[in-house]
């Protein structure tokens, strides 16, 4: 199995930064701001150091328009929830996919339809592998 380069973790604040910016497209830091006013109020400065820490990280991009930095994400956020969830697996159940999904139904975090759904779908990629 393949395993993307491991990246530093998104803080509860720069996720709640990043999800403005993936749910809106490019944003400068005065629209992250404005944007999350109501949800997660902070300062411009505030804003400013977690878009740059997000770029360090590389979850983030910009580029110039005038005098003011236009940030993106760079890449989907399916993307990065897989990177996380392959810490929890690698982390807490010892890389076990399987130990993380029967956890998983035996504390009914999985229903009886996403079992099914999820059933399907193993079923069709591994027949399109044959």
């Amino acid at each position: 199995m393949r395993h993307n380069k491991p990246r530093k973790t998104l803080s509860v604040l720069e996720h709640v930064v990043m999800d403005f910016v993936w749910s809106h497209g490019p944003a400068s830091s005065e629209q992250v701001r404005v944007g999350l006013s109501a949800r997660r109020p902070m300062k411009d400065p505030t804003v400013r150091t977690i878009l740059r820490r997000l770029e360090q990280k590389g979850y983030a991009t910009h580029r110039v328009d005038g005098r003011t930095y236009i940030y993106t994400g760079t890449e989907r956020p399916q993307n990065v929830a897989a990177r996380a969830v392959r810490q929890i697996i690698d982390r807490f159940c010892g890389g076990s996919v399987e130990q993380l999904l029967v956890g998983m139904v035996d504390h009914e975090v999985v229903d009886r339809q996403e079992l099914q759904s999820l059933a399907r779908k193993i079923a069709r990629r591994k027949q399109k592998e044959s």
